[in-house]
């Protein structure tokens, strides 16, 4: 057999990318983020479920929203939601481990915080914030549904009441309780097997609709492309690198000259030259 067309390459993909998104879950973020976008009913019975607040009521949900720090590490937010007392909610998917370290989770705090207060407004003005992670194995590994982790005097143990909260929710916990069911949903690919019905709806809509279809597809796409690109920039950077060694290693050309040459910063040039065998 020959080549394939152009035209039979972008079908072999499309059937591709029809097979992965039979088979993405609620865990899986970009499927997450594109089911929650907008949607204030799944973001509230998440929520009501997970901080066991019945009552709470979503106004505004928003997906991938990035929160720019001019001089440190700035963070994307898979949702963001705000409910009716003006409560702020980042709710995080993390199927690795690693990514829902503890010092993650505080550092999303801490730009929530820096993002929510307008120069001139009073400290007391900060609004109460949720960071809740929603990992696919229990990271705590204690066992329990929902860690709920606050500031708190540590001679009495009464809780510190500065408004900030944290919790990780164990993606892996299974029983008949609203949780239960819930971490159910996040991990079934047919929506016909999920509880809970706003759920599954939404689930559906991407999974089997003609128009849902299409957008996960474009999505799936993307990511696709941001891939190659990603690839791409990190073999240049290694070819870079070896040039750099190469040059280093003839010892007559100044570290200016190969960081000009190469594109490297001189920083990554002064590391290569410390690192290099002797």
């Amino acid at each position: 057999m020959g080549d394939l067309t152009a035209t039979e390459t972008m079908d072999q993909k499309h059937q591709e990318d029809l097979v992965r998104l039979r088979k993405l879950r609620l865990m899986d973020d970009a499927f997450f983020t594109k089911c929650f976008d907008g949607e204030t009913a799944c973001v509230k019975l998440v929520l009501q479920i997970i901080l066991d607040k019945p009552d709470l009521d979503v106004v505004d949900v928003r997906t991938q929203v990035f929160v720019e720090h001019l001089l440190n590490r700035s963070v994307r937010l898979d949702v963001l939601a705000t409910d009716s007392e003006g409560r702020k909610f980042n709710i995080e998917i993390q199927r690795s481990d690693k990514g829902a370290g503890r010092k993650r989770a505080r550092y999303n705090s801490s730009m929530m915080d820096v993002n929510l207060l307008e120069k001139g407004n009073d400290f007391e003005a900060l609004p109460e914030t949720y960071v809740i992670f929603i990992t696919e194995n229990d990271v705590i590994g204690l066992g329990e549904a929902i860690y709920e982790i606050e500031r708190c005097f540590i001679k009495s143990g009464k809780r510190f009441g500065d408004g900030s909260h944290i919790l990780y929710v164990n993606g892996s916990y299974r029983d008949d309780s609203p949780v239960g069911k819930l971490m159910h949903d996040f991990s079934c690919t047919d929506p016909s097997d999920m509880c809970y019905n706003v759920l599954a709806d939404r689930a559906r809509f991407f999974k089997e609709s003609k128009e849902g279809i299409a957008v996960m597809c474009k999505v799936l796409d993307d990511m696709r492309r941001q891939s190659y690109q990603e690839g791409m920039a990190e073999g240049k950077n290694k070819n870079r690198k070896e040039t750099a060694l190469n040059l280093l290693k003839l010892g007559t050309i100044s570290l200016d000259d190969i960081s000009f040459a190469t594109g490297l910063s001189l920083d990554e040039v002064k590391k290569l030259n410390e690192d290099k065998p002797a």
